[in-house]
């Protein structure tokens, strides 16, 4: 170029070409030399100057645009399903322009305030300015800190309640949000860490006493990213829902259905019966119903309500409250099937032969009254012998045939081998103030089995007809275990003297026979956790993978909409596949499925992680008071730092720290599971029973620690006094010797 370039002419060469725009390639570009490169850096200030230009580092860009790589906080979901992202760092005069997020095959599920990099393109005439494509998701916006307030002379520290975390976090006089010293606080990253000192954050809300038994699940709510508070938007469909007609709805009315839950269930959402079936082509056959409570028609697709429910994904269950996937107007009431009342529900009629063996299933969607909502224990104790004056009435017309069907289905089960695990679960019993009062194991009650088996039922009927239809569903996945996996079960299982076949396709049957080996021995509970252990993660998919766990080719949850969003995304394609109305899958449904199916496996991952954690919290607390008893354990995991042992009387896992079990150097084997002395050859490994002592209980982060007494009524064994161990007394002879030599080396050299 002969000429000096123009104001307009350098903006329109940067807008260009954002990702060279420093002032050497500009001048490059304009064919610049010599002294024109000062003219050019006084225009490039002068533009700066009059906002034209920001200059960041070395290079310009117009403050009006985006770069075509940017960071991008992701939003909420439009009625569409679209997905819309924002700017993070916007410097514009006007509104940050929206970027709608164009996902390819393969791209992670995004969710509201997920933090992406994201290749961006120029778009006219929408009401977006950008197109953006996923590079890579970044985070989820600053980093969450929960922990205790200290207060100091510049302004405060956080201890952080993680058991990991092993970093305290420093805050400002004007961060602290009026919090007082010992409070518990949720705050964020307020910037990089320096070279020197601890990181910086600022409190974004106090929550108060974290000593408080209400603070429990609250610490694990705020820990786990947990939504708790709906939206007003959600809330107000919520509110606007009503109360459902027949209209052309199937009536259900008539039929006997009940519910059975525990006694303090918050959502009733599944109804049964059985009928003896009268078709004398069907001798000893029944015809059962499984009833479960229409969400589709209260939760409209691209709604406030739905778009709510698909981010939370699942309900989550603490000992002291719930939080529910929908407002409790609907979870708690219009679509919880209470006795009495009538209710919308989308039913399944399955047929049944003597042996178990289903025949055929229709879908319809009805309104229905439960006769009675019942209790486990109550119906238990009825057909036991022993009914109350609430049960004998229906013992005979309702709860006797249930039990006569759920043989039949035995029967089946038994055909089918699924996966019989036996992992007593704990319940937590609460004061009215929120203390433990007790932690004892949940009995299982043949009732318990009779509901599974007719969920189970109804999942299946409902994923064989939606695949028939080639209707687009969610499926329940559970793939067969890593062969790696496997290894290790052997490994253990050969260890306890019994034997598990190699050298073929595993399956459920081979498992059950293990498991049955074990059965009534020292090693039964032990062969169950690590045949758990073993398998892999059950997620959601529209790909059909199978369940290996139940043995089963096609598995759909279809009986829990209230509190799981993968059943509402069933129940849509079973209105769709059966043109029982409007309000069946959206084209966003259908479109985003693999996407929705991540996310709420991802939720479901992180409820139960919560769960876990207020559980380990609760049975810390539980025994605080306890400290420096001793109790009976097994050995229930072991790592290069220690060992776990489950307490045999509360469930309770503590650690062992390998610094504390005897004196001598150990080996980890990780294939055996077991820390190995070097000295005395003792072994610690899973499944041991020991002796141990409480040495802490910290109920604010969960944390057990225990100190190990005896291994099989045998006292541990001291070995060699502390300090360095053999091996490390070697190896640093080694290096000695090494040394030595390189230093006659030198000196013969200068010699």
């Amino acid at each position: 170029m002969d000429r000096f370039p123009t104001k307009d002419e350098v903006l329109a060469w940067i807008e260009d070409n954002p990702a060279r725009a420093n002032k050497r390639e500009i001048a490059r570009a304009f064919g610049i030399k010599g002294a024109a490169r000062i003219d050019l850096k006084r225009l490039l200030k002068e533009l700066e100057g009059k906002g034209h230009l920001e200059k960041r580092k070395r290079s310009y860009r117009d403050p009006e645009s985006l770069p075509p790589v940017s960071v991008l906080k992701v939003g909420d979901a439009d009625g569409d399903g679209d997905l819309f992202a924002r700017p993070l760092d916007w410097q514009g005069a006007g509104a940050e322009p929206a970027c709608l997020i164009i996902p390819r095959k393969g791209d992670p599920a995004l969710a509201e305030g997920d933090r992406i990099l994201a290749r961006l393109t120029r778009v006219e005439g929408e009401d977006y300015a950008y197109e953006a494509r996923l590079i890579r998701r970044i985070g989820t916006g600053p980093r969450k800190i929960l922990g205790i307030l200290r207060k100091t002379a510049e302004g405060g520290r956080i201890v952080p309640i993680d058991k990991g975390a092993d970093r305290e976090w420093r805050v400002a006089q004007g961060g602290l949000l009026g919090a007082q010293d010992g409070d518990l606080v949720e705050a964020e990253q307020a910037g990089p860490k320096g070279r020197m000192g601890l990181p910086l954050a600022r409190v974004t809300q106090v929550l108060g006493d974290p000593g408080g038994a209400k603070s429990v699940s609250l610490i694990a709510i705020h820990q786990h990213g947990i939504l708790d508070e709906f939206p007003e938007a959600a809330l107000a469909e919520a509110e606007a829902v009503t109360a459902p007609e027949l209209g052309a709805r199937t009536d259900l009315r008539d039929l006997p259905l009940i519910t059975i839950d525990p006694p303090d269930a918050r959502d009733r959402d599944d109804a049964v019966c059985a009928i003896p079936d009268d078709d004398p082509a069907n001798p000893g056959g029944f015809v059962l119903w499984v009833a479960i409570a229409d969400v589709a028609a209260a939760v409209r697709p691209g709604g406030a309500l739905d778009r709510e429910a698909r981010k939370r994904g699942n309900s989550t269950y603490f000992p002291d409250r719930v939080v529910p996937m929908l407002p409790d107007s609907l979870s708690g009431d219009l679509c919880s099937l209470h006795e009495d009342v009538d209710r919308a529900c989308m039913a399944v009629r399955m047929v049944i032969d003597a042996e178990g063996t289903k025949r055929g299933q229709t879908f319809h969607r009805g309104l229905m009254r439960s006769r009675a909502s019942l209790a486990y224990g109550e119906v238990q104790a009825a057909v036991d012998g022993d009914p109350t004056e609430r049960t004998e009435p229906l013992l005979e017309p309702i709860l006797r045939p249930l039990f006569a069907a759920y043989e039949a289905l035995k029967a089946a089960r038994a055909r089918r081998q699924p996966l019989d695990l036996d992992l007593p679960e704990r319940r937590i019993a609460l004061s009215e103030t929120g203390e433990v009062t007790s932690v004892a194991f949940r009995d299982r009650l043949e009732v318990h089995r009779l509901i599974e088996e007719f969920m189970v039922l109804a999942n299946v009927a409902a994923a064989e007809t939606l695949a028939k239809k080639r209707t687009p569903l969610l499926y329940r996945v559970h793939e067969e275990p890593a062969e790696t996996k496997l290894d290790a079960l052997r490994e253990t299982v050969q260890a306890a003297g019994l034997t598990l076949a190699k050298g073929r396709v595993l399956r459920t049957a081979d498992l059950n026979r293990l498991l049955a080996q074990a059965a009534g021995t020292d090693d039964a509970e032990l062969i169950n956790i690590s045949t758990l252990r073993s398998m892999t993660q059950a997620y959601y998919s529209p790909e059909n993978f199978g369940h290996f766990g139940l043995a089963l080719q096609n598995y759909a949850h279809f009986t829990s909409p209230i509190r799981r969003y993968a059943d509402l995304i069933v129940h849509r394609a079973l209105i769709t596949a059966h043109g029982f109305g409007e309000d069946g899958l959206s084209e966003a449904d259908i479109e985003r499925l693999d996407e929705t199916g991540k996310l709420i496996s991802e939720a479901e991952r992180r409820s139960m992680a919560a769960e876990r954690d207020t559980i380990d919290r609760y049975l810390a607390a539980y025994l605080a008071d306890r400290v420096g008893n001793e109790f009976s354990a097994r050995i229930s995991g072991v790592a290069r730092f220690g060992a776990f042992a489950r307490l045999d009387e509360t469930g309770a896992d503590g650690l062992i720290p390998i610094r504390t079990i005897g004196a001598e150097f150990f080996h980890f084997d990780a294939d055996a599971q077991a820390l190995v002395g070097s000295d005395t050859g003792f072994r610690l490994a899973m499944g041991q029973r020991v002796t141990v002592r409480l040495a802490e209980a910290v109920p604010v982060t969960g944390g057990i620690g225990l100190e190990l007494l005896a291994v099989e009524d045998e006292t541990v064994p001291t070995g060699r006094r502390r300090g360095k161990s053999r091996p490390v007394r070697r190896k640093i002879a080694a290096k000695k010797a090494k040394a030595g030599k390189l230093k006659k080396k030198l000196k013969r050299k200068r010699v």
